[in-house]
């Protein structure tokens, strides 16, 4: 099995060898996105048992955190990128030091944004058209995961930190172990005590009975251990980037900076439209009510299973082609952008044709209340045509980031659902309720697929790197 060394050394990768390392990364990096996924599986799950108002409340506001979670991981990629580059050129010394500034940085950026955010919570789910009855909770929700952020930040950035440095089996153990500290922390948290009845044994259960509250603080609680222990690892026992071994400077530098935002502005000004326009859905669905509301949030919880390999081979793909662009092994980078492309698509149709046939299953997993199966079921297998596109702009947005390239795939994915999703899911959702803005979604991932496809196999993304 090849090593991701010969990458740095020079060594020759035939084609072969380049698939196999590229299944080699991308199946730990799928595993941490399983696990994460799964951690939304069981969050929809339980708060799906206390009612469709609670799992209104969750849904209406899960947009606005991915907003703010998105723009926190996205500032981490700046200097996740960089530390590729200096890897990939055998300079440990600057990697280390990026490092350094990174977790300053990042940390700074983190508590500007939890601070905008508890400013907002109370209000927020009523601009989102909340009623009475589910905004409360939603803001409660909201403002525990946002006071967070800086901790969640270090997470994001001490498993892009691992990724980049071609180590994907640490953070995708840690993933694993934060869902089954999900699942712990959510199962005494939500629920208030009873008994388990077990072999003509009653054993008391424990239980705090905080229902939306606390599958906030269990997650949370889950995302905070993992944070420590994947920074922990990072700087104590990576090879190459274990900072705590030597002193050096914390202090931000104008180059690595300006380098950081050259990276990280367009990826935050790009997940800032999209989660935008992710949040003026959820304003359009809002109207069609409670069901639709709780239906919507748990389809798109649902879905995520099958972009979930996507996400892992473009965590894949960044590491492979930056490492390669820092080697300056230019022929190498476009063949392994190729490679995880093709590899993304072939998973992702595949996940597709599970989705279709398993949605049943899957909705009534997430509630147990019919009117919102009946209607994430055919959310879900109209959404199910456009996986192999949407693994196409997935992959290639991760190939695109290794060597830099950012602010035209920001833009494109910018256009590709302000100018085709939002206006088609207006037009649609009146006469066709939430199926329209499911296929308003699925026209628009297979379009943005297209001209992501279209960019790849034209070569300009080498060309614009840092």
């Amino acid at each position: 099995m090849p090593d991701i060394s010969v990458i740095r050394s020079g060594g020759k990768l035939t084609v072969s060898q380049q698939i196999k390392l590229t299944a080699q990364l991308s199946w730990p990096a799928m595993m941490a996105q399983l696990s994460s996924i799964m951690m939304q599986y069981i969050d929809a799950a339980m708060v799906g048992r206390l009612g469709a108002d609670d799992s209104a409340s969750v849904g209406l506001v899960s947009t606005s955190l991915w907003l703010f979670w998105g723009i926190c991981s996205a500032v981490t990629m700046g200097f996740s990128v960089q530390v590729a580059h200096s890897i990939g050129a055998g300079d440990y010394g600057k990697a280390r030091g990026i490092l350094r500034q990174g977790i300053v940085s990042c940390l700074m950026f983190s508590v500007v944004v939890a601070v905008i955010g508890a400013a907002i919570a109370y209000p927020l789910p009523h601009w989102l058209g909340g009623n009475d009855a589910v905004s409360p909770k939603a803001s409660l929700y909201f403002l525990v995961f946002v006071l967070a952020l800086p901790l969640l930040t270090m997470n994001y950035l001490g498993g892009g930190m691992l990724r980049c440095a071609g180590n994907m089996k640490v953070p995708g153990g840690l993933n694993v172990m934060m869902c089954l500290l999900d699942v712990l922390f959510n199962f005494f948290l939500i629920f208030p005590s009873g008994q388990i009845d077990l072999l003509g044994m009653h054993i008391p259960v424990p239980g705090a009975g905080l229902g939306v509250l606390g599958a906030a603080l269990g997650t949370v609680s889950a995302e905070i251990v993992t944070a420590g222990a994947m920074m922990w690892y990072l700087c104590f026992r990576q090879q190459g980037l274990d900072i705590a071994r030597e002193r050096g400077s914390f202090r931000p530098v104008r180059d690595v900076i300006r380098k950081a935002m050259r990276v990280s502005a367009p990826m935050t000004l790009e997940h800032a439209v999209i989660c935008g326009a992710q949040i003026a859905v959820t304003v359009i669905v809002a109207p069609l009510g409670v069901m639709a509301i709780a239906a919507n949030a748990f389809a798109v919880t649902a879905e995520s299973i099958c972009y979930m390999p996507g996400y892992g081979i473009g965590d894949a793909a960044t590491t492979l082609v930056g490492q390669s662009y820092g080697a300056r092994r230019l022929d190498l980078a476009r063949r392994f952008g190729y490679i995880t492309v093709s590899l993304g698509m072939v998973t992702m149709t595949l996940m597709g044709i599970v989705m279709y046939i398993c949605a049943p299953w899957v909705m009534e997993l997430m509630s147990p209340v019919s009117g919102i199966v009946d209607l994430g079921v055919r959310s879900l297998r109209i959404e199910a045509f456009a996986e192999p596109m949407f693994a196409a702009s997935i992959v290639a947005y991760g190939v695109m980031i290794g060597v830099g390239d950012t602010i035209i795939p920001a833009a494109m994915n910018f256009c590709s659902i302000w100018l085709v999703r939002l206006p088609l899911a207006a037009l649609l959702a009146p006469s066709m309720g939430l199926a329209g803005v499911w296929l308003a979604m699925c026209i628009e991932l297979s379009f943005r697929g297209a001209i992501f496809l279209w960019r790849l196999l034209s070569g300009a993304w080498l060309r614009k790197g840092l």
